[in-house]
């Protein structure tokens, strides 16, 4: 499918270009006439135009000058191409085209100047602005590939003050420079130091509100050895929470050895208790029970337990079990007290641990706050050092009166001049007054609507042609098929017999061949004769009628002597049809001609007396031609049409409009005829038709040759 729409589109392509060729070749006189025109007049013009002169001085931007980039240590900076343009813009300043008008006095100068008369200039700046702006018209500044230089150019048509503006351009540009660049950075000063001043005020207050805000919240960050330890608060919790563990370990080991003695108290009494039997005062007094319990012992055996004696030792026996009771509840109770106070302890620090833990989280929620405090102010020095480091910058450049441009090269006066270049615009002449010529001739082609190719028989009459037949610078071209028998023109009407007939051969019956057209002028007499004449080259008997009455112009086309009697005077019963049939030179070719146009209202054809004499024609001739008058806005030509067999419509290349060809085709539909075939009249030798040429060449050639 792609294949097949390339192919399409290749031969749209190839139609309109044939079209153009075909176009060019029917038209090139005018063409010729409307380019030709248009280049004179345009090189006229250019061969009056003044010369004009440009002057060049080069720039050189070197950002290397710039003692801030050199004190950064940035002595190799560049510039962005942003950058280069914005000092190709300064150049078109109106106040540095001022200055360049102040310096070289051009106010008055009648090349610069506004005229006198002009409604706008009522003052001596007015003048000024007008002669800079008139300056910065013929000012052009441009960049040199991709180098830091600026070619500024001035063009003027003295060579000698082109250099000078130019150069007064580039050096005052310098100055400028020099001198706005160091006011901006002594501006730039003043307000550094007024933002510096203003920011170390702000970062006093910042300071302040983060240091008040911490004092506040105890915040104040305690330091050991000079080593960070956070908070105040932070410090204390690890030494509560080691107290706290050291208490609770305290208090359950006291709990534990008090319940164990408790137990073992009640088991065994409170002389197995371990703490009992470790107390030093339980061991004095067992030693000492011990020593009553011997001397018991000794009184019993030796005075019996009766005696006050015994009695008496038994009773100090009892006495230091009493004491060892008392002392070993003693012992216990202490244990118990023991338990009770470690409880208490760690309870104690458990609580303290508790209200550490709270202000603790109290100043976590404020550190935050305190955080975005002491980032403000830091951020507040940050920017106070970066605005103390391009303080000092552009102190010095408000302090610097060096220029980061230098001019290259000074402009010199040009020797030859730069506008206007001739051969360019001769080429631009031609190629316009090429376009206007083309222009024209596809205006007229739109225009005319005639036709001039076998599309416009085929698509828009819906006919097949039958032949084309050049166009001859001849009075009678008609004779050129006696005279000369093997050129294309007769060659042509060869060719429309064989497409009318086609391959069969001749008719049975004598045919009646009727020539017309849509209007006057288009050929079908000439064409008529000249068919009727290749009929009789083939000694056939062949009769050719004169049927347009109101012309009359078959006697001048042929040259033959139409004789007293004619058609008129047969249409009229005035005469028979031998009386008005006429020899021709050529044996086989006879013709019925008028004798003068003929003007009537009367309808000399509504009769049957021309249905009688083609009658009579049929029985002595081979075959008959007629001459019809033009379809359109005649009635004769459709009468006739009804009595031939087939009708051959003429048209005239480049000249028969499709309009009217149309209505002619549209009254012969009306009468029910349809033309056999169109034979196109006087087609020039450049058109398509004839292959540009092409034919009549190869013809005339191939005849030649065989002749020779």
């Amino acid at each position: 499918m792609e294949i097949a729409l390339a192919q399409q589109n290749d031969a749209t392509l190839a139609e309109l270009l044939g079209r153009a060729r075909d176009t060019l070749q029917r038209r090139w006189k005018t063409f010729a006439v409307v380019a030709l025109g248009i280049f004179v007049v345009l090189a006229v013009a250019v061969f009056f135009l003044k010369p004009n002169y440009t002057a060049t001085v080069h720039v050189r931007i070197d950002p290397t000058r710039d003692p801030v980039a050199t004190q950064r240590g940035d002595a190799k900076s560049s510039l962005s191409d942003e950058s280069i343009d914005t000092e190709v813009s300064a150049f078109y300043s109106l106040a540095l085209a001022k200055t360049v008008v102040d310096e070289l006095r051009l106010t008055n100068d009648a090349a610069f100047a506004p005229s006198n008369d002009d409604p706008l200039i009522r003052t001596s700046e007015d003048r000024k602005t007008a002669v800079a702006t008139t300056l910065l018209r013929k000012l052009a500044v441009f960049r040199e590939q991709q180098t830091y230089v600026l070619n500024v150019a001035f063009e003027d048509r003295d060579p000698v003050k082109a250099a000078q503006i130019a150069n007064s351009f580039a050096s005052n540009y310098i100055k400028g420079a020099v001198g706005s660049r160091t006011s901006v950075a002594s501006a730039q000063a003043q307000w550094y130091r007024e933002q510096l001043a203003e920011l170390s005020g702000q970062i006093a207050q910042a300071d302040g509100a983060a240091a008040r805000f911490k004092a506040a919240h105890g915040l104040t960050v305690g330091t050991v050895d000079g080593s960070f330890q956070g908070t105040i608060t932070d410090q204390q919790v690890p030494s509560l929470a080691a107290s706290l563990a050291d208490a609770e370990s305290s208090a359950a080991a006291a709990k534990a050895e008090y319940q164990a003695a408790r137990a073992q108290s009640a088991r065994a009494g409170s002389g197995s208790v371990g703490a009992v039997l470790q107390s030093p005062i339980i061991a004095q007094l067992q030693a000492q029970r011990a020593t009553a319990v011997q001397q018991q012992t000794q009184a019993a055996a030796q005075y019996g337990p009766r005696h006050p004696v015994s009695r008496q030792n038994a009773d100090n026996v009892a006495s230091i079990d009493r004491q060892i009771a008392a002392a070993s509840s003693r012992v216990i109770s202490s244990l118990g007290s023991a338990a009770a106070s470690a409880d208490a302890r760690a309870a104690s620090l458990r609580t303290a641990l508790g209200q550490v833990e709270n202000v603790r989280t109290e100043q976590a929620r404020a550190s935050v706050v305190a955080n975005t405090l002491d980032r403000d102010a830091q951020t507040k020095r940050d920017l106070y050092k970066q605005l103390s480091e391009e303080a000092q910058g552009s102190l010095q450049a408000s302090q610097n009166s060096m220029s980061s441009a230098t001019i290259v090269d000074q402009a010199i006066p040009p020797k030859e001049p730069s506008s206007p270049n001739k051969p360019l615009y001769l080429a631009l002449a031609a190629i316009l007054g090429a376009m206007a010529g083309a222009a024209t001739i596809a205006i007229q082609e739109m225009l005319s609507g005639s036709i001039r190719s076998t599309e416009d028989i085929e698509e828009k009459l819906g006919l097949r042609m039958l032949a084309a037949v050049p166009y001859v610078e001849d009075k009678h071209p008609a004779s050129l098929l006696m005279d000369r028998p093997t050129s294309f023109y007769a060659e042509s009407f060869r060719i429309a017999r064989t497409a009318l007939f086609g391959s069969k051969g001749w008719p049975a019956e004598t045919p009646i061949i009727a020539f017309t057209s849509s209007l006057p002028g288009d050929g079908k007499t000439t064409s008529s004769l000249a068919f009727a004449r290749s009929l009789s080259d083939t000694e056939r008997r062949t009769l050719l009628i004169d049927c347009d009455v109101r012309r009359a112009a078959m006697q001048e086309a042929s040259g033959i002597n139409p004789g007293k009697l004619d058609l008129i005077a047969y249409l009229q019963g005035r005469a028979n049809p031998d009386e008005i049939t006429i020899k021709t030179d050529s044996p086989h070719l006879d013709v019925i001609m008028v004798n003068a146009p003929f003007f009537n209202s009367t309808n000399l054809f509504e009769s049957d007396r021309m249905a009688r004499l083609l009658e009579v024609a049929r029985q002595n001739y081979d075959q008959i031609v007629l001459d019809l008058p033009p379809i359109v806005g005649l009635a004769d030509g459709r009468n006739l049409a009804a009595l031939a067999d087939a009708i051959v419509f003429v048209v005239k290349w480049n000249s028969t409009p499709l309009p009217a060809a149309r209505n002619a085709l549209d009254a012969l539909q009306a009468i029910g005829r349809e033309p056999a075939g169109v034979l196109v009249n006087a087609v020039a030798e450049t058109s398509g038709m004839l292959a540009g040429g092409y034919y009549l060449d190869r013809y005339s050639n191939y005849y030649q040759s065989t002749s020779s």
